[in-house]
């Protein structure tokens, strides 16, 4: 039976709720929405299974990885793609290729009014709402069993998520000896999960401004500031809203899971078949191959099995293979470094709601407004002394 004693313990990413044949097992939000496990001990048989799919480790499964990964810079033939989504397009270059075997993708939409979620597709139509980053610990609920039943059918299935969720999944398929032939599994750098409550906040915040409902939202829009932009936007029928609250929230590290703290996959042996992520520095490769600002993808190819997914891709897609000197990054070496104030960040919220956090660690308050002035006015009256 699991027994959570500590919060940064558990990733949330399900395995133990979707093993338990016994429905002992519920995931629970807390406070910031962030869900965890809770057992009916009057359904646990004591079997165990739940203790043992934990994938949450410093001894995760890398049997399958290569000695090191390949390298490579990728972009997108097709430059309405890469428009659409963050960076390359690398993810609906390989979601293609399981798609025209007629496959189905696993990725991150949302359900309801932007609650942000896994989600399944069959179609290029369906699998475009998977593009484009979601700044939100998507809920995974059901969706382990989905994929198991979809392999079982003889189905060519990907699934894409942060490297927690990807090593659940594994696990989770390991222990029923799925075969796993058909399958593709595609993680993401991830810097941190921030908390669903938070993001359900903040929109229900905006839309309450502009006194009417959003109709889509873009966590990272690049239209505007080019791909290296971390601005959010919300359209209206009425208008376009952008702003950068969530973003420098996010970029504090204080509103992340507990678990992002001691992230065990963050490193070069990643629980995947293929991770892709923004290619930071990939002028050291070449400075004509994103010249233009609108992205480029970085692809490890984990696996052998990884290799002959990639090869399918070739056929779409723009390609440099490099090394891993050249496109090393921080949550590819260690864990995001939570902020020290995170328990009081949540105890804030807790006690006081989005508005009040919104003014203490972000940019809606008249302080936030009042530090930049008097750091402007420091700036110039720097300049001029040292005229």
């Amino acid at each position: 039976m699991i027994k959570l004693e500590n919060k940064e313990d558990c990733c949330g990413c399900t395995a133990c709720a979707s093993v338990c044949s016994h429905s002992a097992i519920s995931m629970q939000p807390d406070c910031l929405g962030f869900l965890y496990p809770v057992v009916n001990e009057e359904n646990c048989v004591l079997c165990g299974l739940c203790e043992k799919v934990c994938a949450f480790n410093k001894d995760y499964s890398k049997g399958l990885n290569l000695q090191k990964p390949d390298v490579y810079a990728v972009r997108h033939k097709e430059m309405k793609e890469i428009e659409g989504s963050r960076s390359g397009a690398m993810f609906v270059a390989i979601s293609d290729s399981v798609l025209d075997k007629g496959g189905v993708v696993y990725g991150v939409g949302y359900t309801g009014h932007f609650r942000v979620s896994h989600k399944r597709a069959s179609t290029r139509k369906e699998r475009d709402e998977f593009r484009g980053s979601k700044y939100v610990q998507s809920d995974l609920n059901g969706i382990f069993v989905q994929v198991k039943d979809d392999l079982k059918q003889g189905l060519h299935v990907l699934f894409s998520g942060t490297p927690c969720q990807t090593s659940g999944l594994y696990s989770y398929l390991s222990l029923f000896r799925i075969s796993m032939d058909k399958l593709c599994i595609v993680d993401i750098i991830c810097h941190g999960v921030p908390a669903p409550n938070i993001w359900r906040d903040y929109l229900a915040y905006i839309e309450q401004k502009q006194k009417m409902e959003a109709v889509a939202v873009n966590f990272r829009d690049k239209s505007t500031s080019g791909w290296a932009s971390h601005q959010e936007t919300f359209i209206f029928k009425e208008g376009v809203v952008s702003t950068g609250t969530y973003a420098r929230i996010f970029c504090q590290s204080i509103m992340f899971r507990h678990s992002c703290g001691i992230c065990h996959f963050a490193n070069l042996q990643r629980p995947s078949d293929i991770t892709i992520g923004d290619f930071w520095g990939w002028e050291r490769v070449d400075p004509h191959f994103n010249a233009d600002n609108k992205g480029v993808s970085l692809v490890l190819v984990n696996t052998r099995k990884g290799r002959l997914f990639f090869d399918e891709t070739k056929t779409w897609i723009d390609y440099i293979e490099t090394d891993t000197q050249h496109c090393i990054q921080l949550n590819l070496q260690s864990p995001t470094t939570i902020h020290p104030q995170r328990d009081a960040f949540e105890r804030d919220y807790a006690n006081h709601g989005f508005v009040y956090i919104g003014r203490k660690y972000g940019d809606m308050g008249w302080k936030y407004k009042a530090n930049l002035y008097l750091l402007a006015f420091r700036k110039w009256t720097k300049s001029m002394i040292d005229k």
